[in-house]
């Protein structure tokens, strides 16, 4: 149990990538706080870890919001000690389309859910973790933000700056116990598949050498070790 009596959070925990990742954290040992838009799912989630034998707690978020954030803090200080780790991973991917046909608005969307999200619940929870003596946040990028796909222009810059922002934080606080690494999935076989076109999933699939989608369990297996003491050399 290489999570033993840890407290994570988890957002967008409801299902995909987030809700594996919860799971294997409970089977690991930790309690973890679900927190998702998606309540529903988020509590059905969060029973999924309590039949395993750990505490959880479903949270009702929207991590884009300074306020929200400030809130989900403040619930989950009063269900568990402090937080050791988190793990961003809410997103989406974005309508599908050229530069030149998006809209302001969504451009506007994609980065607030991706990438300011992961701002402000890292901002939220370093005060705690450093207090506590240190901990570890693990965020959820992809490869587009190394390769760029086209027509995901806003998902594709949201990602990279996950990227730059994970090797920027870690630096910050590498003297005080914490470690800031980032995951970059290729196409994993989750609800996101959804919002994109068959074409835009053959476009990504083609490039994976297996030649096939990955299960959010294998990126589950690579987070959970990132947020264990297994991984204490590795940061950034």
């Amino acid at each position: 149990m290489s999570l033993k009596n840890k407290i994570a959070v988890v957002t967008g925990g409801a299902k995909g990538i987030g809700r594996a990742v919860a799971l294997r954290f409970a089977v690991e040992g930790a309690d973890v706080t679900i927190v998702d838009l998606d309540l529903e799912n988020a509590c059905k989630t969060s029973e999924e870890i309590q039949a395993i034998g750990r505490k959880s707690l479903a949270l009702q978020v929207d991590v884009s919001q300074g306020a929200e954030v400030r809130r989900m803090m403040q619930e989950i200080g009063k269900a568990f000690p402090p937080v050791d780790i988190l793990v961003n991973n809410a997103g989406i991917s974005g309508k599908a389309c050229p530069v030149v046909d998006m809209e302001e608005a969504e451009w506007d969307r994609v980065l607030s859910i991706d990438l300011r999200s992961i701002f402000l619940c890292s901002k939220a929870t370093l005060p705690s973790m450093t207090e506590n003596g240190g901990g570890a946040i693990v965020n959820v990028a992809s490869i587009a933000g190394k390769e760029g796909n086209p027509n995901m222009a806003a998902y594709s810059a949201a990602k990279a700056g996950v990227i730059g922002f994970t090797k920027a934080l870690a630096k910050e606080v590498v003297g005080q116990g914490v470690r800031v690494n980032c995951v970059t999935p290729a196409v994993v076989q989750t609800t996101i598949l959804e919002e994109l076109t068959p074409e835009q999933i053959e476009y990504m699939v083609q490039r994976i050498p297996l030649g096939r989608t990955g299960r959010p369990e294998e990126v589950a297996a690579v987070i959970c070790f990132l947020a264990s003491d297994e991984a204490s050399f590795v940061t950034g």
